[in-house]
């Protein structure tokens, strides 16, 4: 059923706030539980639409879960059924690319179609394909994914074309269990990379350089169960740091991974934001006066995304709507996904003033008052940058295809209605 958000903004919000778990880090350590006969628990677990199609895809391949608890999984891969994955489950989920690794070291084949996921820009695929040839696979392409190791996977020295994310995952659960040292060099480092790596430690695997570019993995026989807790979202903590500095809201965001946030918070404080940190609790403090920190020389000052440990590219949604209600001038520079930004026309219809220059830069002059307009959520960011601006805005915004947004965000509309906001979810 389609469903809207109906927010009557302009109000402060005041409260406590949970952070869920890394959606970025579930997906990933989902599918590593392929590579294990064993029960594996998970704790933290964010109840989100992206993780119920991991799921239903595991289940669909024979894998056994169960809740147990709102937040606990329990999973059993003792019988596999197949390694085809279902073509409108992989339509449905970027991610479902990432079941290819484990399968492939577990089962030594894996078919899948092309990814789907949001469209914000081409997502390439040849990383991970280049990759697991170099462990020896083979792999025939067309409209879906044929890879086979029909003399089993070997350790290899692997640099990356690319640091990304999906392939240095894929690439660590397929080489875990391969013989020999594989060594991954340009591999992506972001938090979430981080917990599947620890993940995988947990359960009896051999990884060395956690945190950086380089990692070594030395394969080993077989990995057993374990119980792992998921980190925090570092992606959502800033999204609530950049709904409370704007509503003039007083927030305090708990349990949260301060060295997870270093960068994120450094370009937040070039629009302005101050926030305070004590142990693992960051405050965001009320009626902030919001100022563009300008460049030297009093230049335009530039907020640009980048791999880890760069400003995340799935901020800069965003930052364009912080810089909105931001005295001054900045512009957002996307630069990894070329239809990211094409969302801020409907920003412009709701008051802002936003100059698109190109599909990867956009200007941004604040501060602007914003009016509830009629919406659709394109994407995940997207949709949770207009939900923000509808929480600033006056009168009444009414977002479509909230789904984009649950799909990354749990319980959105309930946890913001427990901080004071006025925000419904009706039928479409």
């Amino acid at each position: 059923m389609n469903q809207k958000f109906i927010i009557r903004g302009g109000r402060p919000l005041a409260g406590t706030v949970v952070p869920a778990g890394n959606k970025n880090a579930a997906l990933p350590i989902l599918a590593a539980c392929l590579l294990t006969d064993e029960e594996v628990i998970l704790d933290n677990v964010p109840q989100i639409v992206d993780v119920h199609t991991m799921v239903a895809l595991l289940d669909d391949i024979g894998v056994s879960v169960r809740e147990d608890g709102p937040n606990t999984l329990v999973l059993r891969a003792d019988n596999i059924r197949q390694t085809s994955i279902d073509p409108d489950l992989s339509g449905r989920l970027r991610a479902s690319l990432l079941v290819a690794g484990p399968l492939l070291a577990r089962c030594g084949q894996v078919e899948t179609a092309l990814p789907g996921g949001d469209f914000i820009g081409r997502r390439r695929v040849d990383t991970h394909i280049l990759a697991f040839r170099r462990l020896g696979a083979e792999v025939d392409s067309g409209r879906s994914y044929v890879i086979r190791a029909p003399h089993g996977l070997r350790g290899a020295e692997i640099f990356l074309d690319e640091a990304s994310v999906t392939a240095t995952e894929n690439v660590l659960c397929a080489a875990v269990l391969a013989p020999g040292l594989t060594v991954i060099e340009n591999a992506a480092s972001e938090p979430h990379v981080q917990d599947l790596a620890r993940f995988l430690v947990t359960l009896g695997a051999k990884i060395d350089g956690i945190g950086t570019n380089v990692m070594r993995i030395d394969g080993v026989d077989r990995l057993h169960g374990g119980r792992f807790r998921i980190g925090p979202d570092h992606i959502e903590i800033a999204s609530f740091i950049g709904l409370g500095a704007i509503t003039g809201s007083d927030l305090e965001i708990v349990d949260t991974r301060p060295e997870d946030l270093r960068m994120i918070l450094l370009t937040f404080e070039r629009l302005g934001i101050r926030v305070e940190v004590n142990g693992t609790t960051i405050r965001v403090p009320p009626h902030q006066d919001l100022r563009v920190m300008a460049d030297e020389g009093g230049a335009i000052p530039k907020i640009d995304d980048g791999i880890w440990p760069a400003f995340p590219a799935d901020l800069t949604s965003i930052a364009v709507a912080v810089a909105t209600q931001t005295h001054g001038t900045v512009m957002i520079f996307e630069k990894m996904f070329e239809n990211r930004l094409f969302f801020v026309d409907k920003l412009v219809a709701m008051g802002a003033r936003i100059v698109l220059c190109d599909p990867h830069r956009a200007v941004i002059s604040g501060p602007s008052q914003l009016y509830g307009e009629r919406v659709e959520s394109p994407d995940i960011r997207a949709g949770m940058a207009m939900l923000i601006a509808g929480l600033v805005a006056g009168g009444v915004t009414t977002i479509g295809n909230v789904r984009q947004i649950d799909r990354g965000y749990e319980r959105i509309d309930e946890r913001l209605r427990a901080l004071g906001a006025q925000i419904e979810r009706v039928a479409d």
